[in-house]
């Protein structure tokens, strides 16, 4: 496996330094990627960066994972209008603990390969690092000339700028120079590669080494990966879609994957998966035959659910996605027993009610909108109803202000409510 030309047809080079192939085609090279534990979960943004260490150890390379313990306090400034707030070294040394366990589904630290996987702190070797001694042994290398003339800092010291720059942030190229150098040094590590933000962070530390070792190192970025309809990519209305499923679950990570438009899905599904070439140039001609089955994002949906999750994940975030929007029935959903109703529903939204304000029965819209606030105002409920957009229990909803009472209680304690084709909502009853 060509590991440049394998990321060249999935789409996901952006530049890449002169050099690079011939250094991969000649040895087992070293690699690494950095990431700031900003949070104790990876987002669907990081996977980028990841699926190209998954690539890179598949073509026969060691990929080394930094997380960012210390340039984790400064905050990188790319792509940012203003500075990040700095995390403590509690917070990120759990943060990192919990982008481990992510990071281990998806590339091999314990096999007895020869390219293992490796994880490194850069806490581990700045924390110890004076002032004096690295402004004395790392700034100097690094002219401030040089430093500005990156994009990161240049757009935010240009003059319509809200706000400036900190002496922290402008720093941080030189720490994340010097993490290569370290890197270099310690690890043999020849080339570096990150989003296109990180270019001018990356070549910063090329120049580094350098000037200061005489060495010589690579570079490759991917593109920012961008939607279509130029919304961030991976953000929905509930915010990030996370890889751990306390935040988003299985299921909802699934459903992600599955609504993407079809243009986004050929997109994803190189860069997303490790499916071969001929496997997605066959899924996407298929599609395009019977485009209105989806059967595009279902595979890539089930391969990336799988990779990241389970295949017992996947399978029961399909189950969920059958019954909520498939052709289950009222008389199917009364039918299932309390444990599998359970499994169903985690990841929807959901709301509690008092069995009490069901026993004399409320009106749909009292319940709806005033009590648990799932439709902003009568007037949009109203109409949704009269386009036929609104089910309790797989039933379409008659009249906005129907009767709701204990009888409509799947197993005495849940009520399902769909708002249009994709949304839906449980409703759980507890005693006052």
């Amino acid at each position: 496996m060509n590991f440049i030309e394998e990321l060249r047809w999935r789409g996901m080079i952006h530049n890449i330094t002169p050099g690079t192939e011939e250094q991969l085609e000649k040895e087992m090279t070293v690699a690494y990627m950095g990431i700031d534990p900003t949070a104790d979960s990876l987002h669907v943004g990081h996977l980028v960066g990841v699926m190209m260490l998954k690539h890179f150890q598949q073509a026969g390379h060691c990929p080394i994972v930094l997380i960012g313990g210390a340039t984790g306090m400064i905050g990188d400034p790319s792509m940012k209008s203003q500075e990040r707030n700095l995390l403590n070294e509690e917070t990120l040394r759990k943060n990192q603990n919990g982008i481990r366990i992510q990071l281990a589904k998806l590339l091999d630290f314990d096999s007895n390969i020869s390219n293992i996987a490796i994880l490194v702190n850069n806490y581990d070797w700045i924390r110890d690092y004076s002032f004096l001694n690295f402004i004395r042994d790392i700034g100097k290398y690094i002219t401030v000339n040089y430093m500005m003339s990156k994009d990161s800092v240049r757009k935010r010291l240009a003059a319509d700028a809200k706000v400036g720059m900190s002496f922290t942030e402008f720093s941080y190229q030189l720490f994340q120079g010097y993490d290569y150098l370290f890197l270099y040094e310690n690890y043999n590590c020849r080339l570096q590669m990150g989003g296109a933000d990180q270019w001018g962070n990356i070549t910063t530390g090329i120049e580094l080494i350098r000037k200061k070792v005489g060495g010589k190192v690579f570079a490759l970025t991917c593109p920012l990966i961008t939607k279509t309809d130029g919304s961030k990519f991976g953000k929905t209305e509930a915010g990030n879609i996370w890889l751990d499923k306390r935040y988003t679950s299985p299921y909802k990570f699934y459903q992600f994957w599955l609504n993407v438009s079809d243009i986004d899905a050929e997109k994803y599904i190189r860069i997303f998966t490790v499916l071969s070439k001929k496997e997605i140039e066959n899924l996407i001609s298929k599609h395009k035959l019977a485009p209105h089955l989806r059967s595009l994002q279902r595979s890539l949906a089930k391969e990336v659910t799988i990779m990241v999750h389970s295949q017992e994940d996947y399978e029961m975030a399909v189950k969920t996605s059958t019954i909520l929007f498939g052709n289950a029935t009222s008389s199917f959903l009364k039918q299932l027993d309390k444990d599998t109703l359970e499994n169903i529903f985690v990841g929807i939204p959901q709301f509690e009610i008092f069995k009490e304000s069901l026993s004399l029965g409320i009106k749909a819209v009292d319940l709806l909108v005033d009590n648990i606030h799932i439709f902003s105002s009568r007037g949009e409920m109203r109409k949704l109803v009269q386009n036929g957009g609104v089910s309790i229990n797989k039933e379409k909803l008659p009249i906005f202000d129907h009767l709701i009472d204990c009888s409509y209680l799947l197993r005495g304690r849940y009520i399902l409510v769909q708002k249009g084709k994709k949304n839906c909502f449980l409703l759980k009853v507890k005693s006052s």
